[in-house]
Formats: structure tokens, sequence, C-alpha cells
């Protein structure tokens, strides 16, 4: 008896340590984009991105590390002066918090593009090794505008990575080293985990190496509001796996793990009022993100399904009173995703679905939040079918709906497939002739929806940079841009002006 006790004195001085820390997660409301399959969504101001039912519990922690060490890896993140203003989610911040506060952050910025020399990274971050030959799977935000990937094996092997594909609206990157015989982590099936299950966090926090921390699994699909407050999520997909085990900045691509070493989630984002551990932890679900890699090594970008539906979610009693407020409705608080419009030729609209309709499961599956429906749609590609439970006035009714891309399309898509602006990542708007004249130009688009870490973001283009030339003649419109990329192969040169007229000229080989 007293051998037993003293096995598990420490486990309980972990679970008592655990819940001293523990804080709760602070929200606020904010307006809804006018996305298809968004909700009344509230972004987050205090999360930030970084990174066992058994007897045996200390012999399985140990077992678990042994396998889950060796398979995740150190990403440094190296950017030159543009590609770094370029990023809005500047990666000091993401790891490190911001400790000066609003002007202090934006001083800081500054003295760190004038001051890093081009041999130190920018920001550290983690990553996992997922088959033999080199694929990694991480976090957007840790790769978000590098120029140079270098790859650090727990052996101290250092390798520089391809950047295979991202999609910010999961938070997911993949890359890819030349390397074979590499230790690896296998998928685990995250639907399975349970609330109360033993989990260990394995990454590099504040630039520790391997460190290997416990907790439990303490909720499940969560929706914090970071992709789209604080990326460049466009349509976020938001159903994180919560946990109590350890995670700082630098944990971000770093593995969340079962006591058998399976990967079970992507460590992306704590919720912290001071920029670190706090008690909560938020990871990526596993089968998301093995879905996410999946397309883009298949297919070289995301697939992705939508229902066709702007929504709010009735669980949530601040956007419901906000949304009665905005619309004089009285809505009430409750369970299930309540649909405020639906897009002309969308699959819910083709499938009978209307306005005021309030969604309650897909595929018999409880639908509860947004977070659910964001999971269950989001993880499906264009031509999947999916049936759908929805109340209308107070009776239930269930129908088929075939999900279309944002395009109205419903057959998978490759990167021969898409546009020349999906494929550099920006929209372009025409040059007004007040603006012109004003900076004395003859010619130039504005730059608009520069997508993180797309061949334009990597040229050091952001939002509403004015572009004058590409391949060395004017542009005028996006038509223009099109006509001039289109089948074209090499290095594309464009000219353009910051929001302070200073002057570049940067380029880029097509994708």
């Amino acid at each position: 008896m007293k051998s037993t006790f003293k096995k598990l004195l420490p486990f309980a001085f972990v679970g008592i340590l655990s819940g001293a820390t523990t804080v709760g997660v602070q929200q606020y409301l904010s307006h809804n984009s006018n996305n298809v399959d968004e909700s009344y969504f509230t972004k987050s101001t205090n999360a930030s991105f970084v990174g066992m039912n058994t007897a045996n519990v200390g012999d399985d922690f140990v077992k678990a590390s042994k396998t889950t060490v060796p398979a995740v890896v150190t990403i440094k993140n190296y950017q030159n002066r543009a590609s770094s203003r370029a990023s809005d989610q500047d990666l000091f911040d993401f790891f490190f918090g911001d400790p000066f506060g609003g002007k202090g952050q934006q001083r800081q910025k500054q003295q760190q593009q004038q001051q890093t020399p081009e041999n130190i990274p920018s920001g550290l971050g983690s990553g996992v090794i997922i088959s033999p030959d080199g694929y990694i799977i991480s976090n957007n935000h840790v790769v978000a505008g590098a120029n140079k990937l270098e790859v650090v094996l727990s052996n101290k092997k250092s390798y520089i990575a391809t950047l295979v594909g991202t999609d910010p609206n999961t938070d997911i990157s993949l890359l890819k080293i030349e390397e074979k015989g590499l230790p690896f982590l296998n998928f685990a099936n995250s639907d399975n985990v349970e609330v109360g299950q033993w989990v260990l966090a394995v990454g590099n926090p504040l630039g520790l190496n391997s460190t290997v921390t416990a907790g439990i699994i303490s909720a499940k699909g969560r929706g914090i509001g970071i992709l789209s407050g604080q990326g460049k999520a466009t349509n976020p997909i938001e159903s994180f796996i919560q946990t109590d085990a350890a995670i700082n900045p630098g944990n971000s691509g770093g593995a969340l793990v079962n006591v058998n070493g399976d990967l079970i989630g992507i460590n992306s984002a704590i919720s912290s009022t001071n920029g670190y551990y706090q008690g909560y932890g938020f990871a990526v679900p596993a089968n998301l993100a093995r879905k996410i890699i999946e397309d883009i090594k298949k297919f070289g970008i995301v697939q992705r399904g939508f229902l066709g539906v702007n929504s709010l979610d009735l669980s949530n009693d601040q956007q419901v009173a906000y949304y009665n407020k905005e619309k004089k409705t009285n809505l009430k608080t409750g369970s299930g995703v309540y649909i405020t419009g639906l897009p002309d030729n969308s699959g819910a609209q083709d499938a009978g679905m209307k306005v005021g309709d309030i969604i309650t499961k897909i595929d018999g599956a409880n639908i509860t939040d947004f977070a659910d429906l964001s999971i269950a749609i989001g993880s499906k590609r264009p031509g999947d079918k999916v049936q759908v439970t929805y109340s209308r006035n107070g009776k239930d009714i269930t129908s088929t709906v075939t999900l279309k891309d944002q395009k109205g399309g419903t057959s998978t898509r490759t990167k021969a497939d898409l546009t020349v602006t999906e494929k550099i990542g920006a929209e372009f708007q025409s040059l007004d002739d007040r603006t012109k004249a004003y900076y004395g130009l003859n010619s130039g688009i504005v730059a608009k929806n520069v997508i993180e870490g797309s061949e334009m973001a990597k040229a050091g283009i952001v939002d509403n940079y004015i572009i004058t030339d590409i391949n060395g003649k004017p542009v005028n419109s996006q038509k223009d841009v099109e006509n001039l990329l289109n089948k074209f192969t090499g290095t594309v040169q464009i000219k353009y002006m910051d929001d302070y007229g200073r002057n570049y000229t940067r380029g880029f080989k097509m994708p």
C-alpha cells in the first residue's frame, strides 16, 4: 500500500499544481465576416500562437516520451526585412508575447527588423516528422514569411527544408527535408480521444529543445477565435483539443500524443494574459491535420468543401445578444447554429435550407456550436455529400447537401486549375486617378487579400501596397496580371511601392 501511494504521489502533485494554475479563457465579441460558413465569430485577444488510463502511468510516460522526442524537430524561420515587414503575424509576438503593449510592440518590430542579421532566425517553433522520408507537419504561423526554413533534429543534425504547402484556415503547414530512415509518429484517430485522458506535449518551448510536459485533455471542440482574430484565415476551422499540459511559446507545431506515443494533435496556441502558460493549451486535431496534409501532397492545394451558409452560434449568449441588437430580433440562446444567410447557388440553398433554420446535426453527429459545424464541414471536400438535420419552426428536417468550393464547383482542383491570382496568392484593385496623381504614377494596382506564405507575400507585398509593373510592363487591373502571367514560366519581376512611398523591385518563380 505504501509503495502504491509513493508511485501515485507525484501525479497527485501534478494534478494539484495544474489545477492551481488554470485560468479562464476570455473571448470578446466582434463583427461577423461575410464569408460563407462563417459564424458571428468571437476574436480572441488573450490567445496567442505557440506551439492515460492505466495503473503504470509513469512507465507509459517514459515509453511515450522515448517514442515522441526523436520525431519532434526545431524549426528556425529566417526572414529578410521585406518579408518580415510583410507579415501581419510577427513571429516574435507569437513566440514571446507583447510585453510592451501596442506602441512598444511596433517599436520592437522595427528594431528587430533593423538589427537582426540575416543568419539569425526571426522565430523558432516546432514540427513533427510524419514519415521516414522527411515529411514534417507544423503550424502555418511557424513558417509564415520565411525565405529559409532550417530543421534541426533532436540529435542536432540540421537540414534546409522545402515548404510543400500551407493552410492558414487550419494553421497547418507541410515541410520536407531530404533524408531517409527518420523516426516518425503515427496519426491516431483524434475523434476517439476522451476528456480526462492523459497526454504529453512535446516541443521546444522558449528555446528549450525536446521538452516533454504531461497533462490531460481538458476539453474538445474549442473555438477560440485566434485564426480569424490574429491570423490570415478567411474561413477558419477551429475545433481545438484543449489540454492542461504545459505549452509555451515555441511549442507551436509540436506534438500532442497519447500514452502510446501516437499523434492526436498539433500544438498551436495558448490562452494567456501574459503570453506564457496559464493553464490552457490548444492543439489542431490529428484527423483534421492529416486531411490537410493529404490534400497538399496529392493536389498541391487544400480541398475545402462548403455548406454555403452564413451563421450564428446560438450557444454564445454574447453573440446572440449582439445579433438581436443589430438585427432587431429576439433569438434565444441554446444549442445549434442559426442560419442568417444563404448565398445563391450554395449547396445548402440547393438542398432547400432557409434563413432561420437551426442546424442541429451533420451525418448524425450533434452540432452544438459553430466549432462543431466548422470541423464537420471543413474536413470534407467539394463534391462530398452530407446529411444535415435542421430545425424549422420546431420540426426536424434532414436533407442531403452536396458541398461546393467557394467558386461553386463540386470537383477537386489541382494547382494547374488555379487562376493566376490564386497561384501567386493575392487579388488586385485598380488604382484611382487621384492616387496615381498623388504618387506621380502612370500605372498601378493595389494588392488586396494577400495570402500569408504566398509568392506575393514572400516578395514583401502586403495589402494596400501599389504594384506598378510586372515583368517590365505597366499594370492597371487584375485582368492585366492574369494576361501577363497566364501560362508564364520562370521568374516574375515585380515593381511596387510600400505605404511610405518607397519603391522596391522583387521577384519570385512562377508556381
